[in-house]
């Protein structure tokens, strides 16, 4: 499954992208959905930082969250990323 979601701005996108890479061991950093206040949504890290993300608007919360909950709960994998300015490509499998 394959979703764009649009940041408010490139550093937010960076920033996501940074929070949800993955590396070698094919997991993302986020273990958690903490909160969503409006646009932005704060999640736990595996170091059990919280870090909040903002996004364009709240229809791109639901959509970010809709398809990171899968990840979180180990039913599927991030495969690859792709930003591009205030946009973050992500591909689940």
């Amino acid at each position: 499954m394959k979703v764009k979601v649009i940041c408010e701005d490139k550093y937010e996108c960076q920033k996501l992208s940074s929070l949800i890479s993955v590396k070698d061991s094919k997991e993302t950093y986020i273990t958690k959905i903490l909160n969503i206040i409006e646009n932005e949504v704060i999640v736990e890290l595996k170091d059990k930082s919280a870090h909040s993300v903002l996004l364009k608007d709240k229809y791109q919360v639901e959509v970010f969250v809709d398809f990171i909950q899968s990840v979180l709960e180990k039913e599927h994998k991030i495969i690859s990323i792709y930003v591009s300015e205030q946009d973050i490509e992500m591909v689940k499998g």
